[in-house]
């Protein structure tokens, strides 16, 4: 796992656990319809695992 995964909001945070939104946060996602690329780590899909209804990823090459 060292390549890379962008991951959209798509869902609004609005609403959600506090924990959700830290997750969120932590990941750099702010707003509806924003991409981040991360690095691929086990933590990083652990963030996706828990917000996973409100995200969309994907890997990249």
């Amino acid at each position: 796992m060292a390549g890379k995964l962008s991951i959209t909001l798509r869902k609004s945070m609005i609403g959600r656990p506090e924990k959700h939104r830290k997750v969120l946060r932590g990941m750099g996602l702010t707003r509806i319809n924003k991409t981040v690329q991360l690095v691929d780590t086990p933590a990083t899909r652990g963030m996706i695992q828990k917000v996973s209804h409100l995200v969309e990823a994907e890997e990249i090459e």
